[in-house]
């Protein structure tokens, strides 16, 4: 069992992420946590901007009761500021916010509004520091990020097959495209830790085809590897048939009819991991309660697609899968970038 105390080299990595994300002395810092923050997670980011000379304020959230029907995980989309204005007007007025929320702020509703001040999303996902301290963000990671979201934005096509049955076509064209190496100090950015992944948001329409998870690949808001194959049919971006006759096919099903909503059978993103130091075996050696999932979004060389809301298609529900896939091969208007789950040319 893993204990949660703080650690002098949990404090020195939060200090080189917080840096390499442009928080210095003089920066003003809003941190964000709830009420079911992990609380090593809120102490290490306060001691870390304090060393760093930032001048920060801490706000901590009611955690909202729970309207879902189904537990809520990995979504990226925490609903703690609840449209609080001060709240909203206090973060609108910092350069950045550092996010220790349960679920993190990437999609929360507020945010849009946020964002337009310019301030910028500092995501440190709800991991147990020793996975925060494994998976810590590199300079050299952002070239390679910056150029797979570049060739992401440049193509028309992308193309995703495998041995075990994957054969899935996107049209990419117009598609909002973003990623992040886990630090970034432009306006308004967005980077989480762990990172490391490029992806895009298709338009209405834009996905069909077949997926077949295997075995080892995974399911996180499960958090927990596939034991037996499953296959998706996919027409016009919509799942509209789980195929498998195993527990796997069959939470699948249960879950999403969980939510009445057809939107929760829509895709939300596609793209890629990049992430070196993020390994797809990990979380089996780990309690569910340690992890929230986000390293394996990252992985290097795994197909990341997710079901849920997708603004640029105009479909919003909190239903929400994450799924990785590893030994996939995955095209740009034919030119390989991913072969077999292995990352190809400059992106390696």
């Amino acid at each position: 069992m893993l204990r949660e105390k703080i650690e002098g080299k949990w404090i020195a990595s939060f200090r080189r992420f917080l840096t390499l994300n442009g928080v210095k002395k003089g920066s003003q810092i809003a941190i964000v946590a709830e009420s079911q923050s992990r609380p090593v997670l809120l102490e290490l980011a306060e001691i870390a901007c304090y060393d760093l000379g930032a001048d920060y304020f801490t706000i901590v959230l009611p955690t909202p009761e729970q309207t879902a029907p189904v537990p809520v995980r990995s979504t990226g989309s925490s609903d703690a500021i609840q449209h609080k204005r001060p709240v909203i007007e206090a973060l609108k007025n910092v350069e950045a916010i550092v996010d220790v929320t349960v679920e993190g702020l990437i999609h929360a509703p507020e945010m849009p509004e946020i964002h337009e001040t310019g301030t910028r999303l500092i995501v440190i996902c709800n991991e147990h520091p020793e996975i925060l301290e494994r998976t810590e963000p590199y300079a050299e990671l952002g070239p390679k990020v910056d150029l797979g979201i570049q060739m992401l934005k440049d193509a028309s096509w992308m193309k995703v097959t495998s041995k075990a049955g994957t054969d899935l076509m996107i049209d990419v064209r117009d598609a909002p495209c973003g990623g992040t190496p886990g630090f970034s100090t432009e306006p308004a950015a967005v980077a989480h830790w762990p990172g490391g992944l490029c992806l895009c948001f298709p338009k209405a329409g834009a996905v069909n085809g077949k997926i077949v998870m295997d075995v080892g690949d995974m399911n996180l808001t499960f958090k927990k590897y596939m034991q037996d194959p499953i296959t998706l049919i996919i027409e016009n971006d919509f799942v509209t048939n789980i195929e498998g006759d195993n527990l796997d096919a069959e939470l699948f099903r249960s879950y999403l009819a969980a939510w009445d909503d057809p939107i929760a059978y829509g895709f939300s993103h596609v793209g890629w991991g990049m992430n070196p130091k993020a390994r797809w075996d990990s979380m089996a050696l780990y309690d569910k309660k340690d992890v929230q999932a986000t390293e394996f979004r990252a992985f290097a060389g795994n197909f990341l697609f997710s079901t849920g809301s997708n603004q640029e298609a105009g479909r919003f529900t909190l239903g929400h899968f994450d799924l990785p896939l590893r030994n996939c091969t995955i095209e740009l208007d034919g030119v390989v970038v991913v072969k077999d789950g292995v990352l190809q040319g400059d992106l390696k």
